[in-house]
Protein backbone atom coordinates (compact mmCIF):
# COMPACT_ATOMS: atom_id res chain seq x y z
CA UNK A 1 0.00 0.00 0.00
CA UNK A 2 2.72 2.56 0.74
CA UNK A 3 4.70 1.89 -2.10
CA UNK A 4 1.52 2.36 -4.61
CA UNK A 5 0.64 5.50 -2.50
CA UNK A 6 5.24 6.34 -3.40
CA UNK A 7 4.09 5.85 -6.79
CA UNK A 8 1.16 7.90 -7.04
CA UNK A 9 3.00 10.78 -5.19
CA UNK A 10 5.46 10.75 -7.35
CA UNK A 11 3.79 10.37 -10.50
CA UNK A 12 1.18 13.50 -9.30
CA UNK A 13 4.68 15.40 -9.34
CA UNK A 14 6.30 14.28 -12.57
CA UNK A 15 3.30 14.91 -14.23
CA UNK A 16 3.13 18.65 -12.37
CA UNK A 17 6.16 19.34 -13.27
CA UNK A 18 6.14 18.08 -16.50
CA UNK A 19 2.69 20.41 -17.16
CA UNK A 20 4.50 23.42 -15.68
CA UNK A 21 7.46 23.16 -18.26
CA UNK A 22 5.14 22.43 -21.57
CA UNK A 23 3.48 25.95 -20.32
CA UNK A 24 5.60 27.70 -22.36
CA UNK A 25 5.38 26.09 -25.50
CA UNK A 26 1.38 25.41 -25.02
CA UNK A 27 1.03 29.29 -24.67
CA UNK A 28 3.36 30.08 -27.81
CA UNK A 29 0.82 27.07 -29.59
CA UNK A 30 -2.13 29.04 -28.19
CA UNK A 31 -0.96 32.32 -29.60
CA UNK A 32 -0.23 30.81 -33.09
CA UNK A 33 -3.88 28.95 -32.82
CA UNK A 34 -5.66 32.09 -32.27
CA UNK A 35 -3.62 34.37 -35.25
CA UNK A 36 -4.66 31.09 -37.41
CA UNK A 37 -7.93 31.44 -35.98
CA UNK A 38 -8.33 34.90 -37.21
CA UNK A 39 -7.23 34.41 -40.57
CA UNK A 40 -9.67 31.54 -41.07
CA UNK A 41 -12.66 34.06 -39.75
CA UNK A 42 -11.28 37.02 -42.12
CA UNK A 43 -11.87 34.64 -44.60
CA UNK A 44 -14.71 33.35 -43.40
CA UNK A 45 -16.55 37.47 -43.51
CA UNK A 46 -14.62 37.74 -47.27
CA UNK A 47 -17.16 34.59 -48.34
CA UNK A 48 -20.29 35.95 -46.62
CA UNK A 49 -18.84 39.26 -48.09
CA UNK A 50 -18.60 37.86 -51.86
CA UNK A 51 -22.44 36.45 -51.17
CA UNK A 52 -24.01 39.64 -50.67
CA UNK A 53 -22.24 41.55 -53.43
CA UNK A 54 -23.21 38.69 -55.47
CA UNK A 55 -27.17 39.24 -54.49
CA UNK A 56 -26.87 42.91 -55.35
CA UNK A 57 -25.30 42.40 -58.81
CA UNK A 58 -28.48 39.88 -59.31
CA UNK A 59 -30.62 42.11 -58.42
CA UNK A 60 -32.45 43.85 -61.27
CA UNK A 61 -35.05 46.65 -60.23
CA UNK A 62 -37.06 46.77 -63.53
CA UNK A 63 -38.06 42.54 -62.95
CA UNK A 64 -38.18 42.57 -58.98
CA UNK A 65 -40.13 45.49 -56.59
CA UNK A 66 -37.91 45.58 -53.67
CA UNK A 67 -34.25 43.87 -52.83
CA UNK A 68 -34.30 40.87 -50.27
CA UNK A 69 -30.41 41.56 -48.24
CA UNK A 70 -29.32 38.45 -47.36
CA UNK A 71 -29.51 37.39 -43.29
CA UNK A 72 -27.01 34.90 -42.14
CA UNK A 73 -26.88 32.90 -39.38
CA UNK A 74 -23.74 34.86 -36.34
CA UNK A 75 -22.74 37.09 -39.32
CA UNK A 76 -23.98 40.18 -39.68
CA UNK A 77 -23.25 43.07 -42.48
CA UNK A 78 -24.70 46.56 -43.84
CA UNK A 79 -23.98 49.38 -46.38
CA UNK A 80 -22.79 52.29 -45.95
CA UNK A 81 -22.12 55.85 -47.51
CA UNK A 82 -18.74 57.66 -47.62
CA UNK A 83 -19.23 59.11 -44.19
CA UNK A 84 -19.97 55.68 -42.86
CA UNK A 85 -23.71 56.20 -41.90
CA UNK A 86 -25.49 52.97 -42.64
CA UNK A 87 -27.75 52.92 -46.06
CA UNK A 88 -28.64 49.62 -44.84
CA UNK A 89 -27.63 47.36 -41.62
CA UNK A 90 -27.55 44.87 -39.63
CA UNK A 91 -25.14 45.40 -37.49
CA UNK A 92 -25.60 45.98 -34.16
CA UNK A 93 -22.05 46.27 -32.41
CA UNK A 94 -20.53 49.72 -32.04
CA UNK A 95 -17.03 49.84 -34.43
CA UNK A 96 -13.78 51.65 -33.97
CA UNK A 97 -12.08 51.07 -36.95
CA UNK A 98 -13.11 52.80 -40.37
CA UNK A 99 -10.87 52.02 -43.14
CA UNK A 100 -10.86 49.18 -45.66
CA UNK A 101 -9.55 45.99 -44.15
CA UNK A 102 -9.75 43.51 -41.75
CA UNK A 103 -10.52 45.11 -38.06
CA UNK A 104 -10.68 43.42 -34.64
CA UNK A 105 -11.73 45.45 -31.75
CA UNK A 106 -11.01 45.20 -28.00
CA UNK A 107 -14.27 44.19 -27.53
CA UNK A 108 -13.32 40.99 -29.83
CA UNK A 109 -15.93 42.52 -32.39
CA UNK A 110 -14.47 41.21 -35.93
CA UNK A 111 -15.78 43.29 -39.01
CA UNK A 112 -14.27 43.45 -43.08
CA UNK A 113 -14.70 46.75 -44.61
CA UNK A 114 -14.61 46.10 -47.96
CA UNK A 115 -15.09 49.23 -50.74
CA UNK A 116 -17.88 49.36 -53.42
CA UNK A 117 -17.92 50.89 -56.75
CA UNK A 118 -19.26 54.39 -56.11
CA UNK A 119 -23.20 54.89 -56.84
CA UNK A 120 -23.71 51.35 -58.17
CA UNK A 121 -25.35 49.53 -54.64
CA UNK A 122 -28.05 51.74 -53.44
CA UNK A 123 -25.81 54.32 -53.43
CA UNK A 124 -23.31 52.35 -50.70
CA UNK A 125 -20.08 53.19 -50.79
CA UNK A 126 -18.93 50.77 -48.06
CA UNK A 127 -19.91 46.76 -46.91
CA UNK A 128 -19.25 45.97 -43.97
CA UNK A 129 -19.31 42.39 -42.46
CA UNK A 130 -19.10 41.41 -39.34
CA UNK A 131 -19.54 38.78 -36.50
CA UNK A 132 -18.34 37.98 -32.55
CA UNK A 133 -14.87 36.48 -32.65
CA UNK A 134 -14.57 33.62 -30.43
CA UNK A 135 -11.68 31.73 -29.17
CA UNK A 136 -13.40 29.39 -27.12
CA UNK A 137 -12.45 26.47 -30.17
CA UNK A 138 -8.61 26.93 -29.91
CA UNK A 139 -9.58 27.16 -25.92
CA UNK A 140 -10.97 24.03 -25.95
CA UNK A 141 -8.40 22.09 -28.33
CA UNK A 142 -5.17 23.50 -26.31
CA UNK A 143 -7.11 22.09 -22.62
CA UNK A 144 -7.92 18.98 -24.76
CA UNK A 145 -4.10 18.23 -25.59
CA UNK A 146 -3.30 19.42 -22.16
CA UNK A 147 -5.57 17.04 -20.62
CA UNK A 148 -3.91 14.08 -22.83
CA UNK A 149 -0.54 15.02 -22.25
CA UNK A 150 -1.26 15.50 -18.63
CA UNK A 151 -3.13 11.95 -18.58
CA UNK A 152 -0.68 9.72 -20.50
CA UNK A 153 2.38 11.45 -18.83
CA UNK A 154 1.24 10.23 -14.98
CA UNK A 155 0.00 6.82 -16.12
CA UNK A 156 3.47 6.69 -17.93
CA UNK A 157 4.99 7.86 -14.72
CA UNK A 158 2.90 5.74 -12.72
CA UNK A 159 4.04 2.41 -14.78
CA UNK A 160 7.61 3.80 -14.90
CA UNK A 161 7.57 3.68 -10.91
CA UNK A 162 5.91 0.77 -10.38
CA UNK A 163 8.32 -1.17 -12.29
CA UNK A 164 11.31 0.72 -10.95
CA UNK A 165 10.20 -0.22 -7.59
CA UNK A 166 9.44 -3.61 -8.04
CA UNK A 167 13.33 -4.81 -7.24
CA UNK A 168 12.60 -2.68 -4.36
CA UNK A 169 9.50 -4.08 -3.10
CA UNK A 170 10.77 -7.77 -3.36
CA UNK A 171 13.57 -6.83 -1.18
CA UNK A 172 11.36 -4.94 1.47
CA UNK A 173 9.21 -7.98 1.56
CA UNK A 174 12.28 -10.08 2.39
CA UNK A 175 13.29 -7.54 5.11
CA UNK A 176 9.84 -7.21 6.27
CA UNK A 177 9.59 -11.68 6.51
CA UNK A 178 12.83 -10.81 8.39
CA UNK A 179 11.79 -8.71 10.89
CA UNK A 180 8.61 -10.27 11.62
CA UNK A 181 10.80 -13.79 11.99
CA UNK A 182 13.00 -12.21 14.41
CA UNK A 183 10.68 -10.34 16.29
CA UNK A 184 8.48 -14.00 16.67
CA UNK A 185 12.22 -15.19 17.80
CA UNK A 186 13.09 -12.60 20.61
CA UNK A 187 9.76 -12.59 22.72
CA UNK A 188 10.37 -16.81 23.66
CA UNK A 189 14.06 -15.84 25.08
CA UNK A 190 12.61 -12.42 26.78
CA UNK A 191 9.83 -14.31 28.01
CA UNK A 192 12.56 -17.60 29.53
CA UNK A 193 14.33 -14.69 30.72
CA UNK A 194 11.87 -13.02 32.75
CA UNK A 195 10.40 -16.22 33.97
CA UNK A 196 13.82 -17.79 35.41
CA UNK A 197 14.48 -14.61 36.77
CA UNK A 198 11.67 -14.45 38.99
CA UNK A 199 11.81 -18.10 39.89
CA UNK A 200 15.30 -17.57 40.57
CA UNK A 201 14.01 -14.70 43.04
CA UNK A 202 11.70 -16.53 45.00
CA UNK A 203 14.15 -18.88 46.22
CA UNK A 204 17.18 -16.96 46.77
CA UNK A 205 18.07 -13.42 48.19
CA UNK A 206 17.40 -10.97 45.59
CA UNK A 207 20.64 -10.12 43.52
CA UNK A 208 21.01 -6.20 42.08
CA UNK A 209 23.01 -8.11 39.19
CA UNK A 210 19.59 -10.11 38.42
CA UNK A 211 17.45 -7.20 38.69
CA UNK A 212 19.76 -5.01 36.60
CA UNK A 213 19.22 -8.15 33.76
CA UNK A 214 14.93 -7.84 34.27
CA UNK A 215 14.91 -4.38 33.93
CA UNK A 216 17.05 -4.83 30.87
CA UNK A 217 14.64 -7.24 29.28
CA UNK A 218 11.93 -5.20 30.29
CA UNK A 219 13.38 -2.37 28.08
CA UNK A 220 13.88 -5.30 25.33
CA UNK A 221 10.84 -6.41 25.76
CA UNK A 222 9.25 -3.09 25.25
CA UNK A 223 11.08 -2.26 22.19
CA UNK A 224 9.65 -6.32 21.16
CA UNK A 225 5.85 -4.88 21.80
CA UNK A 226 6.38 -1.83 19.58
CA UNK A 227 7.63 -4.04 17.11
CA UNK A 228 4.98 -6.45 17.19
CA UNK A 229 2.55 -3.67 17.46
CA UNK A 230 4.24 -1.73 13.77
CA UNK A 231 3.85 -5.53 12.16
CA UNK A 232 -0.23 -6.63 13.30
CA UNK A 233 -1.92 -3.20 13.38
CA UNK A 234 -2.62 -3.21 9.83
CA UNK A 235 -3.51 -6.73 9.63
CA UNK A 236 -6.16 -7.06 12.72
CA UNK A 237 -8.89 -5.27 14.01
CA UNK A 238 -8.43 -3.98 17.99
CA UNK A 239 -11.06 -4.61 19.75
CA UNK A 240 -13.05 -1.91 22.35
CA UNK A 241 -13.74 -2.81 25.91
CA UNK A 242 -14.00 -1.56 28.91
CA UNK A 243 -10.84 -0.73 31.21
CA UNK A 244 -10.60 0.10 34.34
CA UNK A 245 -7.64 2.29 33.94
CA UNK A 246 -7.00 3.52 37.00
CA UNK A 247 -5.45 -0.06 37.72
CA UNK A 248 -4.32 -0.61 34.78
CA UNK A 249 -1.98 2.16 35.14
CA UNK A 250 -0.50 1.24 38.52
CA UNK A 251 -0.17 -1.98 37.15
CA UNK A 252 2.25 -0.40 34.49
CA UNK A 253 4.38 1.35 36.79
CA UNK A 254 4.68 -1.75 38.80
CA UNK A 255 5.81 -3.03 35.66
CA UNK A 256 8.63 -0.19 35.06
CA UNK A 257 9.65 0.12 38.81
CA UNK A 258 12.98 -2.20 38.39
CA UNK A 259 13.59 0.10 35.39
CA UNK A 260 13.51 3.13 36.97
CA UNK A 261 14.98 1.65 39.83
CA UNK A 262 18.32 0.91 37.69
CA UNK A 263 19.02 5.04 37.54
CA UNK A 264 17.50 5.69 41.06
CA UNK A 265 14.61 6.69 40.05
CA UNK A 266 11.29 7.13 41.57
CA UNK A 267 7.61 7.08 39.87
CA UNK A 268 5.58 9.31 41.75
CA UNK A 269 1.68 8.27 41.07
CA UNK A 270 -1.62 10.62 41.49
CA UNK A 271 -4.49 8.34 40.11
CA UNK A 272 -7.71 9.37 40.21
CA UNK A 273 -9.85 5.97 41.69
CA UNK A 274 -12.65 4.10 39.78
CA UNK A 275 -11.76 6.33 35.97
CA UNK A 276 -13.14 3.72 33.53
CA UNK A 277 -12.19 3.85 28.93
CA UNK A 278 -13.65 2.06 26.39
CA UNK A 279 -10.96 1.25 24.61
CA UNK A 280 -8.27 -1.40 23.40
CA UNK A 281 -5.97 -2.85 26.13
CA UNK A 282 -2.80 -2.98 23.86
CA UNK A 283 -2.99 0.63 21.96
CA UNK A 284 -3.64 1.87 25.85
CA UNK A 285 -0.24 -0.39 27.03
CA UNK A 286 1.79 1.22 24.16
CA UNK A 287 0.48 4.79 24.75
CA UNK A 288 1.34 3.98 28.79
CA UNK A 289 4.52 2.22 28.64
CA UNK A 290 6.03 4.34 25.57
CA UNK A 291 5.79 7.37 27.89
CA UNK A 292 6.73 6.35 31.13
CA UNK A 293 9.93 4.15 29.12
CA UNK A 294 10.96 7.82 27.76
CA UNK A 295 10.28 9.83 30.57
CA UNK A 296 12.62 6.91 32.40
CA UNK A 297 15.22 6.88 29.35
CA UNK A 298 15.55 10.83 29.58
CA UNK A 299 15.41 11.40 33.07
CA UNK A 300 18.44 12.40 35.32
CA UNK A 301 19.52 10.01 37.76
CA UNK A 302 17.67 10.17 40.97
CA UNK A 303 14.64 11.90 39.64
CA UNK A 304 11.09 11.83 39.53
CA UNK A 305 8.92 10.54 37.10
CA UNK A 306 5.37 11.58 38.02
CA UNK A 307 1.87 9.83 35.88
CA UNK A 308 -1.00 11.84 36.86
CA UNK A 309 -4.93 10.02 35.91
CA UNK A 310 -7.39 12.52 36.61
CA UNK A 311 -11.24 12.08 35.27
CA UNK A 312 -13.28 15.67 34.69
CA UNK A 313 -16.84 16.16 33.42
CA UNK A 314 -16.56 15.01 30.45
CA UNK A 315 -13.28 14.05 29.97
CA UNK A 316 -10.24 11.74 31.07
CA UNK A 317 -6.79 13.09 31.50
CA UNK A 318 -3.21 10.98 31.24
CA UNK A 319 -0.49 12.78 32.60
CA UNK A 320 3.61 12.08 32.03
CA UNK A 321 6.25 14.22 33.55
CA UNK A 322 9.91 14.15 34.31
CA UNK A 323 12.68 16.40 34.77
CA UNK A 324 15.18 15.60 32.92
CA UNK A 325 16.99 16.58 29.66
CA UNK A 326 13.28 18.13 27.45
CA UNK A 327 12.68 18.38 23.98
CA UNK A 328 14.10 20.63 21.70
CA UNK A 329 11.22 20.00 19.07
CA UNK A 330 8.38 18.80 19.84
CA UNK A 331 7.12 18.29 16.40
CA UNK A 332 9.55 16.42 15.14
CA UNK A 333 9.46 13.67 18.09
CA UNK A 334 6.23 11.85 16.40
CA UNK A 335 8.48 11.36 13.26
CA UNK A 336 9.35 7.43 13.17
CA UNK A 337 13.11 7.25 13.37
CA UNK A 338 13.27 10.80 14.87
CA UNK A 339 15.49 10.30 18.06
CA UNK A 340 16.71 13.92 19.67
CA UNK A 341 19.73 12.23 21.89
CA UNK A 342 20.91 9.02 19.82
CA UNK A 343 22.97 8.16 22.71
CA UNK A 344 19.96 6.96 24.40
CA UNK A 345 19.12 4.10 22.59
CA UNK A 346 15.86 2.81 20.98
CA UNK A 347 14.68 2.85 17.41
CA UNK A 348 12.05 6.37 17.68
CA UNK A 349 9.28 4.41 17.07
CA UNK A 350 7.67 4.52 20.57
CA UNK A 351 5.81 8.24 20.06
CA UNK A 352 5.53 7.55 16.21
CA UNK A 353 3.11 4.63 17.10
CA UNK A 354 1.59 6.92 19.84
CA UNK A 355 0.05 9.50 17.29
CA UNK A 356 -1.10 7.35 14.95
CA UNK A 357 -3.20 5.52 18.29
CA UNK A 358 -4.23 9.45 19.12
CA UNK A 359 -5.31 10.10 15.36
CA UNK A 360 -7.12 6.76 14.95
CA UNK A 361 -9.00 7.79 18.22
CA UNK A 362 -9.46 11.16 18.81
CA UNK A 363 -7.17 11.65 21.31
CA UNK A 364 -5.32 15.33 22.03
CA UNK A 365 -1.85 15.94 23.47
CA UNK A 366 -0.66 18.66 24.91
CA UNK A 367 3.20 18.77 25.25
CA UNK A 368 5.33 21.11 27.15
CA UNK A 369 9.17 21.16 28.11
CA UNK A 370 11.94 23.07 29.10
CA UNK A 371 15.88 21.80 28.11
CA UNK A 372 17.62 20.47 31.00
CA UNK A 373 14.32 21.03 33.03
CA UNK A 374 12.18 18.25 31.78
CA UNK A 375 9.05 17.52 29.75
CA UNK A 376 5.19 17.01 30.24
CA UNK A 377 3.01 15.10 28.45
CA UNK A 378 -1.08 15.58 28.99
CA UNK A 379 -3.05 13.23 26.92
CA UNK A 380 -7.11 14.10 26.85
CA UNK A 381 -9.45 11.72 26.05
CA UNK A 382 -12.81 12.47 24.28
CA UNK A 383 -16.36 12.22 26.54
CA UNK A 384 -17.15 8.93 23.98
CA UNK A 385 -14.01 7.12 25.02
CA UNK A 386 -14.32 8.07 28.89
CA UNK A 387 -16.70 5.59 30.58
CA UNK A 388 -16.92 6.89 34.10
CA UNK A 389 -19.62 4.74 36.37
CA UNK A 390 -19.99 7.14 38.96
CA UNK A 391 -20.53 10.40 37.01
Amino acid sequence: MKDNQYALKNAMLYTALITVILLAPLYVYTVYMKQIHGIQNELMLKQHAARVISAMEEYDENRESYFEYPRFKRIVSGLYDLHFKPVFTLIDFPMEHFAAGYHIDESRSAYLIIPLPRERYFGAEYLIVGNHLTYAPVYERVATILIAIVVLVFFLSLLVLQRFALPFKRVNQKLDNFIKDTVHEINTPLSIININIDLYNRKHPQSKYLQRIKAASKTLSNIYNDMEYLIKNKQIVFEYEEIDVSAFVRERILYFNEVAAMKGITIASEIDEGVFLHFNQTQLQRIIDNNISNAIKYSHENSIVEVALKRYDHRCELTFKDYGLGIENTEKIFERYYREETGKGGFGIGLNIVKAIMEETGITLEVSSVPQQGSTFTYVFPPHLCQNPAI
